[in-house]
């Protein structure tokens, strides 16, 4: 499915398929829903959600009438990775957004604003070596 959103194109053809979840039901089950998350070429993150007339993708044809649809909806990539964090194991979230602290870790959350170019910079890195940002400034950091 392509999809134009705001100037930007999200195809799920070209983009890389990070994971996908269903409800369970089976494929021709009316309640059936399937949502598969992507990342563009570019680094931005978009849901594509399929389902059947009962499922949150139904669309309307007449009067009360539905069919199953889809649906494509951009994430940042605070959503995209609370949708991993719900959806997916905690090994498929490792590779997409790199190993996580551990639980129970002496650390501070800290709020940054970077330039844009330096955020691509540390998700390249990010993916490059399969670890997270905060590890990597944390490596940076503490080898001054």
């Amino acid at each position: 499915m392509k999809k134009v959103i705001n100037g930007a194109l999200y195809n799920t053809d070209t983009a890389k398929l990070l994971g996908n979840w269903d409800n369970g039901y089976p494929r021709n089950d009316f309640n059936f829903c399937e949502e598969s998350l992507y990342r563009t070429k570019s680094g931005k993150y978009f849901l594509h959600g399929y389902g059947g007339p009962l499922s949150k993708y139904s669309v309307s044809h007449g009067d009360n009438e539905w069919c199953g649809g889809e649906h494509i909806e951009p994430l940042s990539s605070d959503t995209a990775r609370d949708w991993s964090e719900e959806h997916l194991t905690a090994d498929e979230y490792s590779l997409i957004f790199g190993e996580p602290d551990e639980a129970g870790d002496n650390r501070e959350a800290l709020n940054i604003s970077v330039p844009f170019e330096i955020k691509r910079k540390l998700e390249k890195i990010r993916e490059e070596k399969n670890i997270s940002i905060s590890q990597i400034v944390t490596e940076l950091v503490s080898s001054l």
